[in-house]
C-alpha cells in the first residue's frame, strides 16, 4: 500500500499567525519542528496500519519547511517547488492508494485559521463548479481522477469540518480550534502527535485503489481584492472577467484546472506592489 502524504504548513500543529508559518522568521524555525513532529506522527501512523510505502510531498509556500534530518526514515520526500501538480505531486503516478492532507486549512473567505487559498491575500473567494473551493476541495477533485481516496485529514477544527464537504468518508484530526483567523486554542505536540499517529493507523482501513472519477469539464471562478488584478488574472489565455474583481476558466479536467489555477494564482502575485496590493 503507497501513501501519498500532502503536507501544508498553516493547518500544523501550534500554527497561528503569518510569521509562524513565512520562511526565515525565528517563528518558521520553532514552528517547523512542530510540523514535522505532525508529518512523522502520520508516517508512523500509516505504517503500523498497514502501509509499505510513504511519499511525503512539502506543500507550503517554498516547499522546502519540513526537517528532513528529522523525518521518519522510513519515508521519503519532494521538497522544492515548480512540480506540475504543485501540492499533490506524486500522485499522477496513478500507484497510490490513499492521500492525507495535513496541516490544511479553510479557504479564502471562510473562517478558519490562517485561511486562505494558495495566496495568503489578494483572493478573496474560490469556486469550483459553484462551490465554495479550499485547497482541500480542489486537491479533492484531481486526487478523484487518479483513483487515489483521500484517508485523513488534519488543520484546525474548521478544516475538519470543511474535509467533510469533500471527503465526508476520511478520519479527521482537529489539532487545534479556531479562535479567530489569528488565534487558536491548540493541542500540544505531544497530543497532537498522538491523535495523529491513531488516525492515521485507522486511515489506512479506507486505503485501496477507487475507479477513477471520469474526467469532466470544471468550471472555475476567482474573486480577488482589485480590479488590477482580475485584468492581470485574464492574461491567462482562456481566463475572462465576469466582473471588475472576478475572472472565470473552463478546464476539460480537474488535472487542467488545478494547473490553470496556479498559473492564474502566479499572474495575480506577481502582479501586486506591496502598498497598494
Amino acid at each position: 500500500m503507497k501513501i501519498l502524504i500532502s503536507a501544508d504548513m498553516e493547518g500544523a500543529t501550534g500554527v497561528t499567525w503569518p510569521a509562524d508559518c513565512e520562511p526565515g522568521t525565528e517563528q518558521w524555525q520553532r514552528c517547523r519542528v512542530m510540523f514535522t513532529s505532525d508529518v512523522n506522527a502520520a508516517i508512523a501512523g500509516l505504517f503500523e496500519g498497514g502501509a509499505t510505502e510513504v511519499l511525503v510531498n512539502e506543500a507550503h509556500s517554498t516547499m522546502r519547511n519540513l526537517l528532513l534530518e528529522e523525518l521518519d526514515e522510513r519515508a521519503t520526500m519532494i521538497t522544492g517547488r515548480h512540480k506540475e501538480l504543485s501540492m499533490i505531486e506524486g500522485v499522477q503516478t496513478g500507484d497510490v492508494d490513499g492521500i492525507v492532507f495535513l496541516g490544511y486549512h479553510c479557504g479564502a473567505g471562510d473562517e478558519g485559521v490562517l485561511a486562505h487559498t494558495y495566496l495568503p491575500n489578494a483572493i478573496t473567494g474560490v469556486w469550483l463548479d459553484g462551490e465554495p473551493a479550499s485547497e482541500g476541495r480542489l486537491n479533492a477533485a484531481v486526487v478523484a481522477e487518479y483513483g487515489t481516496p483521500v484517508i485523513l485529514v488534519t488543520g484546525d477544527d474548521r478544516a475538519c469540518e470543511d474535509a467533510e464537504s469533500y471527503a465526508p468518508f476520511a478520519r479527521t484530526v482537529a489539532v487545534k480550534d479556531h479562535v479567530s483567523r489569528y488565534a487558536a486554542r491548540c493541542r500540544p505536540p505531544a497530543r497532537t502527535a498522538a491523535d495523529i499517529r491513531v488516525a492515521a493507523e485507522r486511515s489506512m482501513t479506507l486505503a485501496g485503489r477507487i475507479d477513477p472519477v471520469d474526467p469532466a469539464h470544471k468550471a472555475m471562478e476567482i474573486e480577488v481584492d482589485s480590479a488590477q488584478l482580475a485584468q492581470a488574472a485574464a492574461i491567462v489565455p482562456g481566463v475572462t472577467r465576469t466582473g471588475a474583481r472576478r475572472v472565470r476558466y473552463t478546464s476539460p479536467d480537474a488535472y487542467e484546472m488545478i494547473r490553470a489555477f496556479k498559473t492564474v494564482t502566479t499572474m495575480i502575485s506577481n502582479h501586486m506592489e506591496k502598498d497598494y496590493g
